[in-house]
């Protein structure tokens, strides 16, 4: 079969297709024909081995699949050959075969694409995680989402005005802004034309912003806390920018406010009915049409390079999914 893989940790340009060997499904494991793969940010990390995790090589990117069983393993009862499904892989993902563990998969709804199934997993999950599990938000309550027009951003819009909240997108450009606000957003803020202290605060005047959700780090960290609420909550997704930012914590103990880590991978492991139990909401909610994930672009396996390049140039609205078997 094909596959995408890299054998040191070079960047992008490591990224090399090669013929590599069917895998064979073992006890509690199933072979997947992959159909769409979902990829983020984390992925141009792994490549430079500047990811919390250092994956064995030589190794593919992309940690959200979606596809067709093609064959079972032993012990395997609960699915069926055939059967369209999705899953959390954590890597590999870019290749057209992929033996997966059967306690990993979810069946896929009738009516919702492959594409998106391939790139809910991470994003919505995470936002699933960070607003009901470790934000606890409530409707009526106040949320900005830094970085709202990339995969995880939109991801937190549409799920925080799911739960009622009122959502205001940081991004920018207007041209982010106005793609938030299609997904959910009520309002937007462009950080590069206003002060985000400032204005952050107006917009949630009197008391102050409930909840941040923060993929972005670096630069806006700081004027974002400040305009935190009394006992709000500051949710630590990722670090888009780059730069991991020092809080000052005398901040935090005035404002009475929570810093909230938010590492999604390591909730799946841990708990892992949870970590189900929010995927498959999502998948249903994308089902009846009250989340619509917005796909940036496809590409086929051939360009899985040209599509990272995408996400790491920060050019991405939305998911970028690649299909192996193009």
């Amino acid at each position: 079969m094909r596959a995408v893989q890299f054998s040191e940790f070079s960047g992008i340009e490591a990224l090399k297709l090669v013929e590599i060997a069917d895998p064979v499904p073992k006890a509690g494991e199933v072979l997947v024909k992959v159909t769409a793969v979902g990829l983020n940010f984390f992925d141009t990390l792994v490549l430079r081995d500047k990811y919390q995790f250092t994956p064995e090589l030589p190794a593919s990117p992309g940690g959200e699949i979606a596809g067709v069983v093609e064959a079972l393993g032993e012990q395997v009862t609960d699915l069926a050959v055939g059967q369209r499904v999705m899953a959390h892989v954590g890597g590999n993902g870019c290749r057209e075969r992929l033996a997966v563990k059967a306690s990993s998969i979810i069946p896929i709804p009738d009516g919702v694409s492959d594409d998106v199934a391939a790139g809910v997993s991470i994003t919505y999950g995470t936002a699933m995680h960070g607003f009901k599990d470790r934000a606890k938000l409530q409707p009526g309550e106040s949320v900005a989402v830094l970085g709202a027009a990339g995969g995880a951003g939109l991801a937190a819009v549409e799920i925080a005005k799911l739960i009622g909240a009122r959502v205001i997108a940081v991004a920018s450009s207007d041209e982010k802004i106005a793609l938030a606000m299609r997904h959910g957003a009520d309002e937007g803020i462009d950080y590069e034309t206003s002060d985000l202290k400032t204005t952050l605060k107006a917009r949630t005047a009197p008391d102050g912003l409930d909840v941040l959700y923060d993929c972005v780090g670096g630069d806006a960290a700081e004027p974002s806390l400040r305009a935190l609420a009394w006992k709000g909550r500051y949710l630590v997704i990722g670090f888009a920018s780059g730069d991991i930012p020092r809080l000052p914590l005398n901040v935090v103990m005035l404002k009475g406010c929570d810093i909230l880590g938010v590492f999604w991978t390591a909730f799946v492991e841990r708990e892992p009915e949870a970590h189900r139990a929010n995927t498959i909401e999502v998948l249903n909610w994308c089902q009846e049409g009250r989340l619509t994930p917005h796909v940036h672009g496809t590409f086929p396996l051939t360009e899985t390079a040209d599509a990272l390049t995408v996400i790491q140039e920060r050019k991405a609205n939305g998911k970028v999914i690649v299909h192996p078997q193009e």
